[in-house]
């Protein structure tokens, strides 16, 4: 094979779009921890909708991004009620899961 018609191995196999590669590349995955009742009631909706989580989040961030009035509204109320105090850092279970942590590990607690 000359080396004009050279390809990686797997470019000869797969058909691999360039823009595709690019799209995979620039990709960033984000974790984060929602309530079981959230998540619950996020996925029926999304199902309902015929709409994948992603998706409804990558539309979500773009909105943010481009500082869409409405979402823009959303989080001045989100960032007010933070200041306030009025939302939890921590929910019940987290909390009450990490004191039992602390309680199995103290070492005086014997």
């Amino acid at each position: 094979m000359g080396r004009r018609n050279w390809r990686p191995w797997w470019r000869r196999w797969v058909k691999v779009k360039k823009k595709d590669l690019s799209t995979f590349e620039s990709k960033k995955s984000i974790h984060f921890n929602i309530t079981r009742e959230t998540h619950s009631g996020l996925r029926i909706m999304c199902f309902k909708k015929r709409l994948s989580m992603q998706e409804v989040f990558e539309e979500i961030a773009q909105k943010i991004v481009s500082e869409s009035a409405d979402v823009m509204e959303i989080m001045d109320e989100l960032s007010e009620r933070k200041r306030l105090g009025l939302i939890k850092k921590l929910s019940d279970t987290d909390a009450e899961s990490l004191f039992n942590i602390i309680e199995k590990e103290n070492p005086l607690s014997e």
